[in-house]
């Protein structure tokens, strides 16, 4: 008897492909000696049983609009979903959502798993691998993402479904561990999921009872079933992992459930099936070992010696489970599709544009333009306006704000823009509660779903965005963030509401634009370039106190944002003496100093530079038209930390900047306690060398 045939003799065809789940993802984690086997081996018949038989999703077409996601919220068990998408037959996808005739993971990514430039890195990765919904690893941040894509799922139907066709439907799974549960980010998801009665979405609960550490029990012993139901989630138990006709009620149980979302309490054992390793943890984060491969294949009738082992039968039962069902589902949606094209075009254009990322005709139609005003306003204000004019023009964009939005003015105020609430999905108004990092993973969630999300909150508390916003970098996702309250400018809040190093750290972080606009119609087309960038994130950061409009008539046109930094306004015959260079509220003490200086004979000229990424991707002629290397003369003036301006203020320039946190006083106390008055930059500007 061959060794194919004796396998498939001694085992049912579940159970055949249960165990060639766990067998890849044991031989591709021993091949490249390092990652972990355990949760893969545990969990591979709670994923088997959801892809083959309840997962609406087409192999064929993984980027079909309303397929249900499947989120690996415990990234670490990559190899899990890797081997699911190859058996299943999943087919590689371009980023502009072409799909190819070719497999997304092949049995030779399997055997590259974690090696350079292979589509199986150690954590799943959303930009490198069609199948993989969106990029995990932090623990929770998967969970946080799957509530934004249940959102999407939620206000497409409102928005979009008419009687007759339900265009959009699509559920929400994800498979969470101990870890992802002790996040902050997977609590904070999961009691907005509860308020907001997402019935859409089921989490997966892996209880093994371990974590990298040791036995759970060490660190974790609350009661989550409890805690789910005081969330509002409706609640059932798995008692074997291995179980399929129970995980199969499990399943059910959750597509009957309409007015919450769904835990599915799963218990499972690290390395489950292994003799010697059942219980431990040590195969939980490190490769088995050749001589325990051998002894957990014997455990499961596999052949010892096999590597990267299919057995005969299985591809065609995945291609007659998932890929049958899934084909036929996605097929009737094409027809229904059709027929929605042609009774509602206006609408279906707009779908057709979101899958794209593109724009509507006339998105950027009456957008504000801001007269000249010595007062002027906060950039918080031009902020607001702009973005409610943007929101009419494009139907998809949604914003909110971790119960800030009166202050972040990420209020949508225009007639129909309406509130997200619980049961009523078709507001364009989010509110999350004082929630930061779940914001911040529901919005990636949301632009992974194709709407165009914008969340803000003040800018100190950025730091508790800041774990989605970095993996938003890796992905690519268009968010926008509204980062409100900017500086020391706080006034009385004090330093514990005053941002001080929060500019550099989004400034050091690769893939995010970042625009702190220096008047109101800085802003404007700040908005417009925020928009316009679908390959990442950008960073709103803008003022609470009032900045000068400038007089563009007299000053060079707001435009100059799109190049990251311009002259705005330059020394006579544009031979300065000096320069001073300003972001945000700053701005205007260098017009001012400017003006000073030059009743002083010193031609000073002044640069906006509102991007540092935007300014570094210019060629080196703007560059030196903008900061000429031969004017070593130069003054930088930001209220944030002085870290990385040496590359503008040069060796022999100025830098006014913060070295230490804020204080709590008056505006205009704090501002000359700090060193931000037009008698320190014209003091610095004489200490740096203007003649």
């Amino acid at each position: 008897m061959s060794q194919q045939s004796a396998v498939v003799s001694q085992q049912n065809i579940d159970q055949l492909c249960v165990n060639t789940i766990r067998t890849l993802s044991i031989d591709g984690v021993q091949q490249a000696n390092s990652g972990h086997p355990g949760a893969p081996m545990g969990l591979a018949p709670v994923v088997y049983e959801l892809w083959q038989k309840y997962l609406r999703y087409d192999p064929a077409n993984p980027v079909w609009a309303n397929r249900d996601s499947f989120v690996l919220s415990a990234g670490h068990a990559s190899m899990l979903l890797y081997t699911t998408l190859h058996l299943t037959g999943v087919r590689a996808a371009t980023a502009e959502g072409e799909v190819l005739n070719e497999p997304a993971i092949s049995m030779d990514e399997i055997k590259r798993f974690r090696q350079l430039d292979s589509k199986t890195p150690g954590h799943p990765e959303s930009h490198i691998t069609s199948g993989v919904e969106t990029t995990t690893g932090p623990l929770g941040q998967g969970a946080g993402n799957s509530v934004g894509m249940a959102i999407a799922s939620k206000w497409l139907a409102a928005n979009f479904n008419k009687p007759g066709f339900e265009i959009f439907d699509f559920r929400t799974y994800a498979v969470c561990g101990d870890g992802d549960l002790m996040e902050g980010v997977a609590a904070e998801a999961a009691s907005l999921a509860g308020h907001l009665r997402l019935s859409n979405l089921c989490w997966i609960y892996d209880n093994n009872r371990v974590t990298l550490d040791g036995p759970a029990s060490w660190s974790f012993s609350e009661d989550v079933m409890t805690r789910f139901v005081g969330y509002g989630w409706n609640v059932t138990r798995v008692a074997d992992a291995n179980d399929l006709a129970i995980l199969a009620r499990a399943y059910e149980t959750f597509l009957k459930t309409t007015d919450k979302p769904t835990l599915i309490v799963v218990d499972s054992h690290i390395g489950y099936g292994s003799p010697h390793k059942q219980d431990s943890y040590e195969a939980h984060g490190e490769p088995l070992g050749e001589a325990e491969v051998k002894l957990v294949k014997k455990f499961y009738d596999w052949p010892e010696d096999a590597k990267f082992f299919v057995p005969d039968g299985v591809y065609q039962h995945f291609k007659d489970g998932i890929g049958k069902r899934g084909g036929e589902a996605h097929a009737q949606w094409v027809k229904m599709w059709g027929d929605y094209s042609k009774q509602f075009p206006d609408l279906a254009k707009q779908l057709e544009l979101m899958q794209k990322r593109e724009l509507p005709d006339g998105w950027d139609n009456n957008l504000p333009t801001f007269p000249a005003d010595a007062k002027g306003m906060a950039s918080r204000e031009s902020s607001g306006k702009t973005v409610n004019a943007l929101a009419k023009n494009i139907p998809w964009l949604v914003g909110g704000s971790a119960d800030l939005a009166k202050s972040n003015k990420t209020n949508l105020e225009f007639p129909g823009a309406g509130d997200f609430l619980p049961g009523e999905y078709k507001g364009r108004n989010l509110h999350y509660g004082v929630r930061e990092h779940a914001m911040g993973a529901a919005m990636s969630g949301m632009a992974l779903s194709k709407l165009r999300p914008f969340g803000g909150t003040f800018f100190n508390f950025s730091d508790y965005v800041k774990p989605a916003v970095r993996l938003a970098a890796l992905m690519e996702v268009p968010v926008i963030y509204v980062f409100t309250h900017d500086s020391i400018g706080l006034g009385e809040d004090g330093p514990t509401h005053q941002p001080i190093e929060q500019l550099a750290a989004l400034r050091a972080m690769p893939n995010i634009l970042v625009l702190r606009p220096g008047d109101a119609n800085e802003v404007a087309e700040a908005w417009k370039l925020a928009i316009t960038h679908t390959h990442g994130p950008t960073a709103l950061v803008l003022s609470r106190q009032a900045m000068p409009t400038f007089d563009r008539t007299k000053f060079a046109p707001a435009a100059g944002v799109a190049k990251g930094a311009y002259v705005l306004s330059d020394a006579p015959g544009g031979k300065p003496d000096l320069i001073l260079i300003g972001t945000g509220t700053e701005l205007a003490l260098c017009v001012a100093a400017q003006e000073k200086l030059a009743a002083d004979g010193v031609k000073a000229r002044v640069v906006s530079i509102p991007s540092w990424e935007l300014f570094e991707r210019q060629d080196q002629a703007y560059k030196e038209s903008v900061l000429p290397a031969a004017v070593t003369a130069r003054v930088t003036v930001e209220m944030a930390s002085t870290f990385g301006w040496e590359r503008y203020a040069g060796a022999k320039g100025k830098i006014i900047g913060m070295r230490t946190f804020g204080a709590s006083a008056p505006l205009k106390d704090v501002l000359k306690r700090f060193g931000f008055t037009v008698e320190s930059v014209v003091a610095a500007a004489k200490e740096a060398g203007g003649k």
